[in-house]
């Protein structure tokens, strides 16, 4: 009879023999907040990558807005795909980098848990009307540590909250950061890294589906040296990163191809992120999330009739607004509106108010 435990020591020797010197190995791990039995057959970074796999939020990804909110088409990006793309990405590179590829798809998977409906419209609305503001890496941490199996938490490992909580980055034209920003993991950087490769690729290829865009107007000297298509840019950037990180103890790009990275990444900002067509779509979905908040904080008895959860938070009812609320998919956060905001034919069952 196989010994269950002889194959979870076989994973942790061979990752010991294998990786790299500057990968994170799993038995060397700083642990989980509560202490908790092991599992006999997988090591903690493949068990955190399972809970998150699992876990409701993460089946909530599908119906989130990435760029284009609530798409019809079947074949615009969600959230969801995002994250895969992401994760297929940093699995790439920490495989050729011989970094953990467990923990680099476990931070992955989980980097976006946080997220709003309607993308970062969603985002910037919370942000604003909520006086503690609202990120969504900070509500990603919040939601394996706290909202997660009915409070309790998934309980992760430190390697994977931090590289969930410090992947993300701000509007700013340099795409490197200061080191207390960065991941304290090489896989939570490449996470990090990977991300960027994502977005400004897939973005790239939904905006020109959505007629936002057309390929003639995406900066020329970006595109000679990263590629016209997509498969070729984000072949380009890989290998990038694989060369100019391998056994380095930095993940990084090329000045060049940063560079070029950088100026797709300034041109989806301006011309699809924040262009005239989305402008209009982006300000209705930021009014709905802002009246929702509102409407919450005026009738905190509506959101505990709609998110029975609230009634076990201690935290202030801001709090809880925002995690009801970013919780939301697209779909949802629209039939709560519609039930609240608009009327329908009398006589309707459910909460008025009076």
């Amino acid at each position: 009879m196989v010994d269950i435990q002889s194959i979870k020591r076989f994973l942790e020797e061979r990752e010991r023999e294998l990786l790299s010197p500057f990968a994170t190995l799993s038995t060397k791990t700083r642990g989980r907040g509560k202490e908790e039995k092991e599992c006999e057959l997988r090591t903690c970074f493949q068990r955190d990558r399972d809970r998150i796999l699992h876990s409701k939020s993460f089946r909530r990804l599908k119906h989130k807005s990435q760029v284009f909110l609530s798409p019809e088409g079947d074949h615009y990006r969600t959230r969801l795909t995002h994250t895969l793309e992401v994760s297929q990405i940093a699995r790439t590179i920490a495989r050729a980098l011989r970094l953990n590829e467990d923990l680099v798809e476990a931070i992955s998977l989980g980097h976006d848990l946080g997220h709003t409906p309607f993308g970062h419209a969603g985002e910037e609305a919370l942000n604003e009307v909520h006086p503690g503001g609202f990120k969504h890496n900070e509500q990603s941490l919040r939601v394996v540590d706290c909202l997660e199996r009915d409070g309790e938490g998934l309980n992760l490992t430190w390697e994977v909250r931090d590289g969930i909580v410090k992947h993300s980055k701000t509007h700013l034209a340099c795409l490197t950061a200061s080191p207390e920003d960065l991941p304290a993991t090489l896989e939570g950087q490449v996470v990090r890294w990977a991300d960027v490769i994502a977005y400004v690729n897939h973005d790239i290829d939904d905006a020109l589906r959505a007629r936002v865009i057309r390929f003639e107007e995406l900066p020329k000297k970006a595109i000679a040296v990263l590629g016209e298509t997509h498969r070729e840019r984000i072949n380009t950037m890989v290998r990038d990163i694989v060369v100019e990180s391998f056994d380095r103890p930095e993940i990084r790009m090329s000045e060049r191809v940063q560079e070029a990275t950088e100026t797709l990444r300034n041109f989806l900002f301006e011309r699809v992120y924040f262009g005239p067509e989305q402008w209009q779509e982006r300000e209705k979905a930021k009014r709905l999330v802002k009246h929702l908040y509102e409407f919450f904080a005026e009738y905190p008895e509506v959101l505990e009739a709609e998110y029975t959860f609230a009634r076990k938070r201690q935290e202030d009812l801001g709090t809880v607004i925002c995690d009801f609320i970013s919780g939301m998919t697209d779909r949802y956060a629209l039939y709560i509106y519609r039930k609240y905001f608009i009327p329908s034919s009398w006589p309707q069952e459910g909460w008025r108010i009076r």
